[in-house]
Parts: structure tokens; sequence; C-alpha cells
């Protein structure tokens, strides 16, 4: 086992819980990381993150980026409804100043909210909500929400990724929006290469492979776009066992060959800012994300999204940064926009340039996750 790094008496100590955690991939797993990191850096809190490990192969405990990770394991493997006592039992054990729950839907944080909750540790939760590819499991989200409502009342503070995510848990939940306070998700990657020009007819979608991430609404899309952009092809990045449905897909619209799936190690964020960088539009048709990374990252890059316009996707739709298209968009809709947005990008040569727009950094979204601790410990009292 790797030793722990010491822990500063001086700081309030900072528990991080989340379900998964890097090496597994998402959006959460990336917003973790770059909050740790950042609130690590700069030194005012001590921070480590809590996670579980369905595989049993990873360390139980390891340095990473000046913070701590702890893993403890979790069953069933297959599964998204994983229970982990030993994350509770830490939750507990542990002589924490603010245990922070990152995410929603998992058996995890009412874990971690009840276990804080024994102890009489102060805590806050960001929700991260996100969609599911079942038709029986988002039917059951409004009966979830409702039996998480008492520990939800009982956080110090709660933190929304959007103004969407906000509205949506303060009415599920009946709790007033001025207990939430809206954190977005931030989208910087690294610099681009000064000859990464985007690839004519380079459509990018991003994300797990799963149904409701809406990858297989590109490929449906992609003919269309063909018949008036030949060279038209689309690129998608993950991994998931949704996979093969999309292969099939595809070989049976008859666009295989156009067609690339490929998946990018979480880490490698240069990779990411490559391929978005040298796409000509970005496809982004999930039908729930709460504040979408991945579209971030794009729009800093000056990438142009093509999206839904529902959930968080609508408050950037809303915003002015992503091109929306209804949820319910016939396939001709949808192939039109993407269309329009690679003969667009075609008309202007060169590297993407991103707008003039005040965007959420990550950096702006340490400052805002530590504006909330510091208003929580100033209240309950740092122990």
């Amino acid at each position: 086992m790797i030793p722990l790094p010491e822990h500063s008496t001086a700081r309030p100590r900072v528990l991080m819980v989340v379900q998964r955690f890097f090496p597994e991939m998402g959006g959460i797993e990336t917003h973790v990381a770059e909050v740790a990191s950042r609130l690590a850096a700069a030194g005012e809190f001590d921070v480590t993150v809590l996670t579980t490990d369905r595989s049993g192969r990873l360390a139980r405990a390891e340095e990473r980026d000046g913070y701590a990770v702890l893993r403890r394991r979790s069953w069933p493997a297959e599964k998204d409804y994983y229970l982990s006592p030993g994350l509770a039992a830490e939750v507990a054990r542990g002589d924490w100043d603010l245990v922070h729950v990152q995410g929603v839907h998992t058996f995890v944080p009412p874990l971690a909210m009840a276990a804080a909750r024994a102890t009489r540790t102060p805590y806050v939760l960001t929700f991260h909500s996100g969609g599911h590819s079942s038709a029986a499991r988002r039917r059951a989200r409004g009966a979830q929400w409702r039996v998480l409502t008492p520990l939800l009342r009982g956080a110090d503070h709660l933190v929304a990724v959007s103004r969407f995510e906000r509205s949506h848990f303060s009415e599920a939940t009946g709790i007033d929006p001025a207990g939430f306070t809206v954190v977005p998700n931030g989208g910087a990657l690294p610099p681009l290469a000064l000859d990464a020009n985007p690839r004519p007819g380079r459509i990018v979608s991003s994300g797990r492979l799963e149904h409701y991430k809406g990858h297989h609404r590109a490929i449906e899309a992609l003919p269309l776009v063909r018949r008036r952009i030949p060279e038209a092809d689309l690129l998608i990045l993950g991994d998931g066992e949704y996979e093969g449905e999309l292969r099939a897909l595809a070989s049976r619209l008859g666009v295989a060959d156009a067609v690339e799936i490929r998946h990018l190690p979480p880490t490698d964020r240069a990779a990411m800012a490559h391929e978005l960088g040298t796409a000509s539009v970005m496809a982004a048709f999930s039908t729930y994300e709460a504040h979408p990374v991945g579209i971030m990252e794009a729009v800093t890059l000056g990438l142009p999204v093509v999206g839904f316009d529902v959930a968080g996707t609508g408050d950037l739709v809303e915003d002015g940064l992503v091109t929306g298209v209804p949820v319910d968009a016939s396939t001709a809709t949808v192939a039109d926009a993407l269309t329009a947005a690679l003969e667009e990008t075609a008309r202007r040569p060169g590297p993407h340039r991103p707008r003039p727009l005040d965007l959420p950094t990550w950096e702006t979204t340490a400052d805002g996750v530590a504006r909330v601790y510091r208003q929580v410990l100033a209240r309950r009292g740092s122990r």
C-alpha cells in the first residue's frame, strides 16, 4: 500500500467523495481531478479524494497532483448502482472538516451523506446529474430524488453546475433555490499547435458510448450530410458497450467507411485538444447533460457545436455558445444543422478562433468551490 502524504493540521481537511475516478473516464472524473489539483496547489485546503474500485485491481491509496486518492472496493463490478461499505466507513472514520459529495446518481452519494451526517461533519453536494439509456431508470428519477430529499436538505450547501440543474433540483425537492450555488464546469485544454487546421467535413462526437449520448443521431444524419459534403466523416471519441450497435448502424446506412470510433485516455488532454482542434464541428446530441465538459472544451477552442436544446446544453444554447436543434428534431433537421456548420467552417480557413467571451475555466470553477467551502466552514466553525 502506498503511504499517504502527511496532512497539515493548519488547513481544513476536505474529503471529496466521488463514485468513480481516474483511470475511469467521464465528466465527473474530469471535474474532480481538475478542481482537486487546483485546490491542492492553492494550499488553502488539505484535499483527499475518496472513490470506489469496481475492479479490485487499483491502488487503495496513492498521491496525485498534490492530493491523496483513496479507493475502496465496490460491488457489483458490472453495474452502475454498486455499493461500497468501506467508503462509508472511511467518511465516518476520518477527522474531516468538510465532506464534498460529487454526484447524485449511484448509492455512493447517500452513503457518504449519511455517514457525514452521523458524525456531524459538514457536507456539501454537487449534483453532476446525467441521463441514462434505460427508460425505466429515467422514469424512476423523480422517486429517487424524493427519497434523497431529506439528505439533500441536511446538506450545508448544494452546488449545481448549471442554471438548468439548479431549477431542476429545486423543483424536484422543494428546496429553496437560495440554498444552491451555480458553479459551472471549466473547459480548458492545452493550446493547439499552430498548424492544427480543421479537417474539411470532419464531425466529432465525444462521450461514453451509451444510447442517450446521441452518437447514433450523428451517424443517422451522416448519409444526408454527405449528399452535400461528400468528404464528410464522423469521429466518435469514447468507449462503452454500445460500440457494436453504433458500428452496425453505420454499416446498415452505408457509411461504415466514414465513421471512426476511438478511445482516448482521459488524462491525455493534448490528444483531446488535437482531435477537437482538427474537427470542423462538434455534434452534441445527448438527451441529458447537466453542464457538458466536452462542449465547454470545444467552445473554448472555438470549435462550432451543434447540440440538442435540452437540459444543461440548453443553457449554452441560450448563451449563444451552441447552435441548438430540438431534441425531437428529424434526421433531416439534424443533418441540415451539421451541414450548415461544416460549410461555415469551410468559409473561414485556418485554425479555429476562440470567440472573445468570458468563458468559465477550471480556475474559476475551483475558485467557486473554494468560496462555498469558506462559507460552510465559517458557519459551522472549522475544527
